[in-house]
């Protein structure tokens, strides 16, 4: 575990598996910190061929809090008030590429889940010569008109800040029972104790309200993901009740070179069930982004010296 200096913040980050592995960043959803990533997910992606990246989004964990901005305004993102934003997906985006630069990575292929994902589409816009393929986990294009959340899926969201690592803990299994995948048997162990984990790093409920915030005022990403060129993964779960399926094929529409996976009976989370189909697709997108990558730097000029 390391911390680095990324796009004017501190980031905490871990790096897993060995230097000549394909360069994998793990973009987390709404909250999540680095701990919140499986350790039998990411041994089984380094024992695939990765070095894995993981690392806490700006405002959750050991990376920057932005204390100074104060209590959050929800509300008011939530009525469309845009000076309410802290800071942008872009930004955290950004950051993501910051990092990259901080541990020597010119590119790499980029996997992220629900607001992950929505900040890897955004890093795949933005900095298209950085990101080699792109895998979007749970996640919609910004546009507000399809795919509503369930009510009590969308609840858990705004549920009220926990006053005690116990009542942190039960309330990740609470939301795990509403959004997770109930056709899996849940890693209760794991739930518990990745809460209890992210607790004891640094538990900011005022850090997640500012993320959200940055997820409310996105604009829609539809029409730019049409420009799109590198290899993509879409991967849905059909009983996804946060964000549901109809927002991954939304996705996988935009984008030209998207392949659509929907995982029946997979809701807003990965069960240990689904990881070898999902691994396999994911060998295939990164192997076919390698393959781009490098038809691509053979059109790149090379500069010839010669003597006078």
């Amino acid at each position: 575990m390391g911390t680095v200096q990324a796009n004017g913040i501190e980031i905490a980050y871990e790096l897993h598996g060995d230097s000549g592995g394909l360069p994998l960043v793990l973009v987390g959803e709404l909250g999540q910190q680095l701990v919140g990533w499986h350790p039998d997910l990411i041994r089984a992606m380094v024992r695939r061929g990765f070095q894995v990246v993981v690392y806490d989004n700006r405002d959750v964990g050991l990376s920057t809090h932005f204390d100074h901005l104060g209590q959050p305004d929800l509300v008011a993102a939530m009525s469309g008030d845009t000076n309410a934003t802290p800071y942008t997906l872009a930004d955290m985006a950004a950051d993501a590429i910051g990092l990259m630069d901080a541990i020597g990575w010119q590119s790499a292929h980029v996997f992220g889940i629900s607001m992950g994902g929505m900040i890897a589409q955004t890093a795949a816009l933005r900095f298209p010569d950085r990101v080699r393929s792109l895998t979007s986990v749970s996640v919609t294009t910004g546009n507000h008109g399809v795919g509503q959340a369930a009510w009590d899926a969308a609840a858990v969201v705004l549920r009220p800040v926990a006053a005690s690592r116990e009542a942190h803990v039960d309330g990740a299994e609470q939301t795990y029972n509403i959004i997770g995948s109930a056709e899996f048997p849940h890693d209760r162990g794991w739930i518990r104790e990745r809460a209890g984990l992210a607790w004891d790093r640094r538990y900011d409920p005022h850090g997640t309200a500012r993320q959200l915030i940055a997820i409310l005022v996105a604009e829609d990403r539809t029409p730019d993901l049409a420009r799109l060129e590198i290899p993509t993964l879409v991967v849905h779960g059909t009983n996804d009740l946060l964000v549901p399926v109809a927002g991954g094929r939304l996705t996988a529409a935009a984008i030209p070179s998207a392949e659509l996976l929907e995982i029946d009976g997979m809701s807003h989370d990965i069960p240990r069930q689904v990881w070898d189909r999902l691994l396999d697709k994911l060998d295939d997108v990164a192997h076919r982004g390698e393959a781009a990558t490098t038809a691509r730097q053979a059109t790149i000029p090379v500069a010839v010296t010669g003597r006078s």
